[in-house]
This record gives C-alpha cells, sequence and structure tokens, in this order.
C-alpha cells in the first residue's frame, strides 16, 4: 500500500530502479531484425464480462481507463464502485509497468504488485474460496482486471470485520481505505478512535482528494 514514505522512498531509489528496468528489458530484447515468435496472452479470459487489459507503459496508465471493471467487480463484492476508484488513484503514484515491477520486486522482494498495490500475503488469503483463487500473485502486474477484483473482495473481507457502530468520526468508506493502506487491526483501532499517524492520514487526505474525480469515473 502507499504512503508518504513510499513515495518519497521511490524519488530517491528511481534512477536504480529505472536501471534495473532497463536492464529487463534489454535482456528480453530481440538481438536480429527478425519479429518475435507469438506467445499466449500472461493471463486467461477474465469473467464478468471484462477481459484483462494490457499492462501498457508506465506513462500510459490512468485509473479511468479500468472504469468498467472497476465497476462490475465492486458490483460482485458489494463495496462501492467509487472507493475502489479512488484506491485505485491512491495507488497510482508508482510505474505501473510489468517488468518495471518485476525489476523493482528483485529490488526490493516484499514490494506490491499491480495498479492496486498489492501484496503477496494479502492476495494469497483474499483468493481464497473465489473464482480466482487459482490465480497467482506474480500475474498481477500483467492483469489489471485480476487487479482491480483482489482489490474489491479485499475491501469487502474489510468491511465484514467493521462492527456496526464506532466511536470515532470516521466514515465507513474513509475506515475501510485506512484498512487497505495500514491493515485490518489499525482500521479497527482507528475505528475505536485511535489517531492515525502522518503516512496513514496522507492516504487518508489523498482519497479525500481523489474523491470527486473517482466518482465521475466509476459512476458514483
Amino acid at each position: 500500500m502507499s504512503d508518504a514514505t513510499s513515495r518519497r522512498r521511490w524519488l530517491v531509489v528511481v534512477v536504480l530502479a529505472v536501471a534495473l528496468y532497463v536492464v529487463v528489458r534489454a535482456a528480453h530484447t530481440p538481438q536480429s531484425d527478425s519479429p518475435p515468435p507469438a506467445r499466449a496472452s500472461a493471463s486467461p479470459t477474465r469473467s464478468a464480462g471484462s477481459s484483462a487489459a494490457p499492462s501498457g507503459s508506465a506513462s500510459s496508465y490512468d485509473p479511468a481507463d479500468y472504469a468498467t471493471q472497476v465497476r462490475a467487480r465492486a458490483q460482485q463484492a458489494g463495496v462501492s464502485a467509487q472507493l475502489v476508484m479512488a484506491i485505485l488513484y491512491n495507488e497510482a503514484y508508482k510505474p505501473h509497468d510489468s517488468a518495471f515491477e518485476r525489476a523493482w520486486q528483485k529490488y526490493k522482494p516484499d514490494a506490491a504488485f499491480g495498479i492496486a498495490n498489492m501484496h503477496r500475503a494479502t492476495f494469497d488469503e483474499v483468493k481464497q474460496g473465489r473464482d480466482f483463487a487459482d490465480r497467482k500473485w506474480e500475474e498481477l502486474p500483467d492483469d489489471r482486471d485480476l487487479a482491480v477484483e483482489a482489490e474489491a473482495w479485499y475491501l469487502h473481507d474489510l468491511a465484514a470485520q467493521l462492527p456496526a457502530r464506532w466511536s470515532a468520526s470516521y466514515s465507513r468508506n474513509d475506515l475501510l481505505a485506512l484498512g487497505y493502506n495500514t491493515g485490518a487491526g489499525n482500521m479497527l483501532a482507528f475505528a475505536r478512535g485511535a489517531t492515525p499517524g502522518s503516512q496513514a492520514q496522507s492516504y487518508l487526505d489523498n482519497l479525500h482528494a481523489n474523491w470527486a474525480k473517482a466518482g465521475r469515473q466509476s459512476g458514483g
């Protein structure tokens, strides 16, 4: 998940990450003028009327391009499409090119994957009993629909842990976003009145800044 510290870390080490990216891309570039052999797509056809979109380049990524997937996956999971989209905007600070993500993961093995920035342990837990249970965390950089699907179901699972009432002034969506960023235990602590640290507060501030835009893109 993203936060202010993560963004600063990205700025400090971006030169190294780009270098790794160049090395990875160069290693997979054909050395002759002949076209590379055809290969199967990285992931199977997706359900719910939306297919896996190509990862594209880091500069071309816009969460708004995945509004169809956001609406479909949010409806499946019974969560707010606006919340799913707003979190995608929160998580868009990182370049989302599949080769770049894999290069970065070699430098930082605990890095998150996919446009929703999900860690391996979270993905492996969320997929249990779901229609993507046979999918692997390593597929997230190549299958953006899978990333949105996992995000939506994680929000569903977080919502199931919220009490019927809480003492803090946060809205349900605020708490779910904080849970997405910091984990279920912290989310419940915030619901009881704990004060978020600077990183979690920055995440929440970004969510509020992205909220109206997310509503326009997701249909509200």
